[in-house]
């Protein structure tokens, strides 16, 4: 097999076979809810392909432009959100304290990283979880397992297990009111680069490492007093006062994206119109299933998660199917392979897509594979091993060549205690505080921008001059002598 390619130059493959929206469902499929009555999800689907899409095509090509950028290393990217959105946390607040959480850890890693940061929120859509069980044993009662609040309720009980189809027409209009406000937000001065560095500011003052941190605030508030000099206020660059931010999910529950799935009228392909980029899971990325099998056909940028029983050659299979045409922005990479055992899987990886040419963009989740339960068993992670995983994705990156591209985290803007470890040092002791979550544990806002901080201390650790910079250095040295 040869997977020799360039970007914008298609990867010798075979020839692809016939696909559309509902090709998926003559394959193989996991993870997915098995409902009682196939009438009323039918209904529920006709109705859905009536609704307004999500997002729209435009956007999703303009992500995948942004994305371009990050695979040639010149961005880097930030997505952030709720393990699984609750329909009950459905609230103005919710929604923009975890996107100010966002824009403060993205004000930190432009500064650290000295590229633009492309913002995406694990938000207004991630409803669906993948689960380990089909069921679920707690005091001798086994019931269906609880997949996500587009599928059924989280309570423990018979009624509430049983997957409803017209849930998803929830998600959907709370997806539709949770992008309303986001729009508004980006747009409309609360994403204001002097607001959020004094968020920061408040932030750095409270930490008990805000020694640590207040260089690298001072300088960015230096910076902004600089351009503020030059008269580059919000009135006369609106870079200042607004933002792109797109909306991400795992693209679990099929029945849902298909029936959000629009053909563009300008250009005749087919998007997604739930959110601006899906990725597949680590459970769901069979080469033969049903998930592969729907995002090798739409058009927007994708990702893929990356765990540790991901082999080199599968992994290289699975481009050749997901991005044939090589196309830089397409294909993400979600690398989740847990902090010991990142060193002996990820540099494999790295290489062998080197090797073949593919062109991707690499994110680490520091999350997912760093998952404990306690004494107590509640699942929690330690904040130690996150950092570690990200530094140790840096290191692989480095010695590799190739470019470390963003980092993907579960977390809230709210005073959640689900983490342990941290500057103000939680522990399991704290968990029951304000443990909140159904699904997986969150970073609290905190602890978000702390890990900002210190991904901004490991780019700047390991920044290399870009050829156009060294170019300029050499040519002013030149001048000089």
């Amino acid at each position: 097999m040869s997977l020799t390619g360039s970007p914008n130059r298609p990867l010798e493959t075979r020839s692809p076979a016939p696909w559309s929206a509902d090709s998926w469902r003559a394959r193989p499929v996991r993870q997915m809810p098995v409902y009682p009555d196939l009438e009323r999800l039918a209904a529920v689907e006709a109705r859905l392909r009536r609704y307004p899409p999500l997002v729209f095509a435009g956007e999703a090509r303009r992500l995948k432009a942004s994305l371009a950028r990050v695979a040639e290393g010149r961005a880097f990217v930030l997505q952030g959100g709720d393990c699984a959105e609750s329909y009950d946390d459905f609230t103005a607040n919710i929604i923009r304290d975890t996107f100010r959480v966002l824009l403060q850890m993205a004000v930190v890693l432009t500064y650290g990283s000295t590229v633009p940061v492309v913002k995406m929120g694990r938000m207004a859509g991630q409803f669906a979880k993948p689960r380990s069980a089909d069921m679920e044993t707690i005091g001798g009662d086994t019931l269906p397992s609880y997949r996500g609040d587009i599928v059924n309720g989280p309570a423990f009980t018979a009624e509430a297990r049983v997957p409803d189809p017209t849930r998803m027409e929830t998600g959907y209009f709370q997806s539709a009111g949770t992008l309303n406000l986001l729009r508004a937000f980006a747009t409309g001065g609360y994403a204001d680069l002097h607001s959020v560095h004094r968020w920061n500011l408040g932030f750095v003052e409270r930490s008990p490492l805000a020694a640590r941190y207040q260089d690298l605030a001072a300088r960015i508030d230096e910076t902004l007093s600089f351009m503020t000099a030059c008269g580059m206020t919000a009135e006369t660059a609106p870079q200042i006062r607004e933002t792109d931010f797109y909306t991400s999910h795992e693209a679990l529950l099929l029945p849902y994206e298909e029936a959000l799935a629009r053909v563009d009228s300008t250009s005749g392909d087919t998007y997604a119109c739930s959110a601006h980029f899906l990725w597949i899971g680590d459970r769901t990325r069979q080469l033969d299933g049903a998930h592969v099998e729907f995002m090798r056909g739409i058009r927007n940028p994708i990702g893929l998660k990356v765990g540790p029983t991901t082999e080199p050659e599968d992994l290289l299979r699975l481009i050749e199917t997901l991005n044939p045409a090589n196309e830089p922005g397409r294909l993400t990479l979600i690398s989740r392979m847990g902090a010991e055992k990142l060193e002996a899987r990820l540099p494999r990886l790295l290489r062998a897509v080197q090797q073949a040419g593919a062109s991707v963009v690499w994110l680490c989740d520091p999350m997912h594979g760093n998952t404990i339960s306690t004494s107590h068993g509640r699942k929690t992670r330690r904040f130690d091993a996150i950092l570690g995983e990200v530094r140790g994705f840096f290191e692989a990156h480095a010695a590799e060549g190739s470019w470390p591209g963003g980092i993907h985290v579960e977390m809230t803007g709210q005073d959640v205690t689900e983490c342990v470890g941290g500057a103000h040092r939680l522990t399991e002791a704290d968990l029951g505080r304000r443990y909140e979550s159904f699904c997986d544990p969150r970073l609290n806002a905190e602890q978000s921008l702390e890990l900002a901080f210190l991904v901004a201390e490991e780019l700047k650790a390991r920044r290399q001059p870009t050829p156009a910079a060294a170019s300029a250095a050499a040519a002013s040295v030149a001048a000089a002598e």
